[in-house]
C-alpha cells in the first residue's frame, strides 16, 4: 500500500499543538499528545517537526498572527490623520474583546521564549514586525516604545485577570506619542 497523500497534515499538527498548549500548557506538549490531538501517527509529528522547539516555533508563528490580523483589519493605517493613540487603544480593546483563551495562548507561547531560546527569534519577529507597521505613523523609536507599552498593558491585564481599560490605554499612548514628538 502506498503512502497516503495528506497535504494538510503539517497544518493539522500545528493546530493540534496550539490546542494542546491551550488546554494543558507548554508542559503538556509532547509529540505524543499532539499526534493524539491531530489524529495522526506519532511518526508524522516527528517527521514534520524533529523537536518540540520546532513545533513550538511553528505554533508561535501562527498564533502571532492573531493581533496582527486585528490590527490589519482595523484600518488604523489607512487614515493618516486618524488619532493613532485612540486607534491603537481601540484595536487592543477589540483583541481583548475576542476569545480571552486565544489571547492568553498567544502570550503563553510568546513567553515560552524565556526558557526556550529557539523561540526568541520568533518573539523578536513579532515585536519588530509590529514596530514596522506602527512606524508608518510615527518614528521607529516611538513605534518600538508603543509596542513595548501595549505589550506591558496586555501582560498586566492577562496576569492580574483585570479588565482592559481603553480610556487609560489611550491616555498613556497619547503621553508616549507626545513625548516622542
Amino acid at each position: 500500500m502506498g503512502r497516503r497523500y495528506d497535504p494538510e497534515r503539517r497544518q493539522r499538527i500545528i493546530d493540534a499543538a496550539i490546542r494542546v498548549v491551550g488546554e494543558k500548557g507548554i508542559g503538556g506538549l509532547s509529540h505524543r499528545s499532539v499526534a493524539a490531538e491531530a489524529d495522526v501517527p506519532l511518526g508524522s509529528t516527528t517527521y514534520h517537526f524533529k523537536t518540540l522547539d520546532e513545533l513550538l516555533v511553528a505554533a508561535l508563528r501562527q498564533s502571532n498572527e492573531g493581533f496582527a490580523k486585528v490590527l490589519a483589519a482595523s484600518g488604523v493605517f489607512e487614515d493618516q490623520e486618524a488619532d493613532l493613540a485612540e486607534a491603537l487603544a481601540r484595536v487592543l480593546g477589540e483583541w481583548f474583546a475576542g476569545e480571552r483563551a486565544g489571547v492568553e495562548l498567544e502570550y503563553e507561547l510568546y513567553l515560552a521564549a524565556l526558557r526556550r531560546p529557539a523561540l526568541r527569534p520568533v518573539a523578536a519577529e513579532w515585536c519588530e514586525g509590529l514596530s514596522a507597521v506602527i512606524s508608518q505613523r510615527t518614528d521607529p523609536a516611538t513605534a518600538c516604545a508603543l509596542v513595548a507599552l501595549m505589550d506591558g498593558i496586555s501582560l498586566q491585564v492577562l496576569l492580574t485577570g483585570g479588565d482592559y481599560d481603553e480610556a487609560c490605554t489611550r491616555d498613556v499612548l497619547n503621553r508616549l506619542l507626545a513625548a516622542g514628538s
